[in-house]
C-alpha cells in the first residue's frame, strides 16, 4: 500500500506508532491506518513486470493522538480557526496561559503527523553534525531505530524512532 513518491527508495518513508499516551514503549504499536510494505512499483518490460519490492517503511514515529500548536489568523480582534479546526472543533483544545489570538492545541493522527518528528529527528541530526549527507541521516535513524515487539518488518521498517541513539552513534 506504500506508494509514490514513498516508494523511492531514497527518501524516507514514516509509519504511525499508537504510544497509548504512555512514556514507555513497551506498549507501542503500529497503527491500522498505518501502510505496511513492500513496495509494488514497476518497471514494464513488455513481456513481464519487474516488482521492485523495497521494504517500507524505513522506521516508524508517534502518529496516533499527538498534540500540537493549531494555527489562527494573526488577528487580534477577529481571530478565526484553520479549516480543520473549524471543520472538527472536537480536536481543539484550549491553550493553557494566556494567548493573543485565541490560540489552542490540536490533536491529530496520521502518518502525516508522524512523518514531521522524522524530518524534526532529521534536522536535530544535522545539526549535531552539519556534514551528514542524505543518506548517512537515512541510515543513522535506521540504525538506531528500535525494534516494536509483535512488529513485522514490514509494518514498522528498521524499528520506532530513537533520537536519542541516532545523536550518540
Amino acid at each position: 500500500t506504500i506508494a509514490s513518491p514513498a516508494n523511492d527508495p531514497t527518501v524516507i518513508t514514516v509509519g504511525a506508532v499508537n504510544y497509548k499516551g504512555s512514556n514507555g514503549r513497551s506498549d507501542d504499536v503500529v497503527t491500522n491506518f498505518s501502510s505496511r510494505g513492500p513496495t509494488r512499483a514497476f518497471l514494464d518490460m513488455g513481456t513481464w513486470k519487474w516488482y521492485d519490492n523495497l521494504v517500507k517503511p524505513d522506521l516508524v514515529a508517534p502518529g496516533n493522538k499527538v498534540t500540537g500548536a493549531n494555527a489562527t489568523r494573526a488577528n487580534a480582534l477577529v481571530p478565526t480557526r484553520n479549516k480543520l479546526a473549524t471543520d472538527y472543533p472536537q480536536l481543539v483544545s484550549a491553550a493553557a496561559g494566556p494567548t493573543t489570538y485565541a490560540q489552542g492545541l490540536i490533536q491529530l493522527n496520521g502518518t502525516s503527523v508522524a512523518a514531521p518528528v522524522v524530518a524534526g529527528a532529521a534536522a536535530v541530526l544535522l545539526q549535531v553534525n552539519p556534514g551528514l549527507t542524505p543518506p548517512l541521516v537515512k541510515a543513522i535513524l535506521q540504525y538506531t531505530a528500535q525494534p516494536l515487539q509483535g512488529a513485522s518488518l514490514v509494518e514498522q521498517g528498521a524499528g520506532q524512532l530513537n533520537l536519542e541513539g541516532a545523536i550518540r552513534l
